[in-house]
Parts: C-alpha cells; sequence; structure tokens
C-alpha cells in the first residue's frame, strides 16, 4: 500500500514538496547530515542490488551516492576549514574512487568500505548538528562549533584507517578543530 501511495502521482507530489521544504528549511550543518544520510541509504541500496546481480538498479544507487559524496565535496569551505577541510576532501575523493571500484569490479568490499567510512563521519556531523540545534544562537553560526575527529581517523587519506581502528576507542578529546561549512 505504502509503495502504491508513494508511485501515485499524488504520493510523489507530497513527498517531492515535503523534502524540497525540509532542504529549504535545512541549516547549513542539517544539510551535510541529510547528504551523509543520503549516500549512506544509496550505497545500503547498491549493495543490495549487487547481492541480486541487478546491474542497472547497483549502478544507479552508486552513482546517486557518488552524487551525495560530490556534494559533501563541495561544500567545503577550503580556505575557513583549513587541515580538516583538506582531510575531508582527500576521503571523500578516496571514497569516490572506492565507489568506481566497486561498480567496475562489481564487489561489495569497496562498498562496505565507503560505508563504514561514511557511518563513522556522519555519526560526527548528527552529533554536531544535534549539538547545534540545542544550543541557542548556534543553529546559525556552524562556524563557532568545534569537532572532535580523531587525526589518525583521516591522516592518511590514499589508505585510511579501516572502521573497525576508528572505533576502537581513540581519545580526541585533547585535539580539536574549527570549521565552518
Amino acid at each position: 500500500m505504502k509503495e502504491a501511495y508513494l508511485n501515485s502521482a499524488y504520493g510523489n507530489s507530497n513527498l517531492s514538496s515535503y523534502l524540497e521544504q525540509k532542504t529549504l528549511s535545512a541549516s547549513p550543518l542539517e544539510l551535510v547530515a541529510m547528504l551523509y544520510t543520503k549516500a549512506i541509504s544509496e550505497i545500503r541500496e547498491a549493495r543490495q542490488q549487487l547481492a541480486v546481480r541487478n546491474i542497472a538498479l547497483r549502478s544507479k544507487a552508486i552513482s546517486k551516492a557518488c552524487d551525495a559524496i560530490g556534494e559533501l565535496d563541495g561544500s567545503l569551505d577550503m580556505e575557513a576549514g583549513g587541515e580538516l577541510a583538506q582531510r575531508l576532501r582527500s576521503l571523500y575523493r578516496y571514497c569516490l574512487v572506492r565507489m568506481l571500484d566497486a561498480n567496475f569490479q562489481q564487489a561489495d568490499e569497496p562498498l562496505g568500505e565507503v560505508l563504514g567510512i561514511l557511518m563513522t563521519l556522519s555519526e560526527g556531523w548528527h552529533t554536531i548538528a544535534r549539538t547545534a540545534a540545542d544550543s541557542p544562537g548556534q543553529a546559525n553560526a556552524p562556524s563557532s562549533i568545534k569537532s572532535r575527529v580523531p587525526s589518525s581517523a583521516t591522516s592518511d587519506p590514499v589508505n585510511p584507517a579501516t572502521p573497525s581502528h576508528w572505533e576502537s576507542g581513540i581519545d580526541a578529546s585533547d585535539r580539536s578543530h574549527s570549521w565552518t561549512l
């Protein structure tokens, strides 16, 4: 029933209108969090389609995930973001290369790797967005928000640490970077 509604002209219209309003009213931090959510969702879809050997839908999902990652890369303010923005750019570009590898090789391993990277980054962005929304005066001032990103998490953009390494309990409480979107 839900699928029939969403596939109808009425359902698509309402969903499209809702997404448009949500996007237009989102803060810059919320927009970044939404892009992570979209990329992660599309990678999961690509993995499902790979498992059932649906080449067309797998390729479409990979393309959409690459679009979201490209938007994340394009949203970086390299001047204001400094070293963190440079590291994120390298990581996003690494993810794009791995997504192309996954599509070309029809392999799940690169998809799983990128999914782990994006889930780790997404968790941080969602936390930052929630913190900004909960703090009066912070929602519209992303430049004043501090992140806590372990420097080891993005220190080697050519061969980034695996997600299991990132989840090993690295204490980054003594390191922080400031950025703007």
